[in-house]
């Protein structure tokens, strides 16, 4: 998998998935809970960037509750959707393998289910890239599948894409960020809701190191 496949995938299924997914948090009590955490945490400490951010759905949520807040995608199409959609805020096209922030600018990331298209050997790298954009004692919130698998798709809302999505066990994750330079915060796991893909989810809140 590599990013130009996953930006192509992502370009041509972005309105639908736009319309699936918009108002997903709506029936997500326990991301709601960690969203709301993390605005609280980074509040009037500066910029928040939601990395890979579809839609739109999590940036909002964060404005909303007062963050400082800018969403990154990879793909062209998605961030079109994402400016329609919000209008007043603020979305780019970008790679979160090369971050376009200054060292220590950004008081907190949140990546939702965005590290599940990363090559596995690519990991710490973009790791390492989100401690570098990160301010001193900045946080980060992941979430992403648990397991130890890769799921491929050929076919997503009926149109032809090749899609990777990497699971990854909690333990696994913890190690890459405290390599990284990263402190683990907070640790969670719930079942799935019954309209999501039926896998286990993972939450990890790291903060970076002084």
């Amino acid at each position: 998998m590599n990013a130009g496949s996953t930006r192509t995938s992502y370009d041509r299924v972005a309105a639908d998935y736009a319309a699936k997914f918009l108002n997903e948090l709506e029936s997500k009590p326990f991301d709601r809970h960690l969203l709301n955490l993390f605005a609280e945490l980074t509040h009037e400490h500066g910029l928040v960037a939601d990395i890979g951010c579809g839609p739109g759905q999590i940036a909002r949520y964060l404005h909303e509750r007062g963050a400082a807040v800018i969403g990154l995608d990879l793909s062209p199409q998605m961030i079109a959707q994402a400016q329609r959609l919000h209008p007043p805020l603020l979305f780019q096209i970008a790679d979160m393998q090369a971050l376009p922030m200054a060292g220590g600018s950004l008081a907190g990331i949140t990546a939702f289910y965005a590290i599940i298209h990363i090559p596995r050997a690519s990991l710490p790298d973009v790791l390492r890239e989100f401690h570098r954009v990160l301010q001193p004692s900045g946080y980060l919130l992941l979430s992403f599948h648990i397991g130890s698998q890769t799921v491929h798709l050929d076919n997503f809302f009926e149109k032809p894409v090749s899609l990777d999505f990497l699971f990854y066990e909690i333990d696994v994750l913890r190690s890459a960020l405290e390599a990284a330079g990263f402190k683990v915060a907070l640790s969670a796991h719930r079942a799935p809701y019954p309209q999501e893909h039926q896998s286990q989810r993972g939450y990890l809140l790291a903060q970076r190191g002084e």
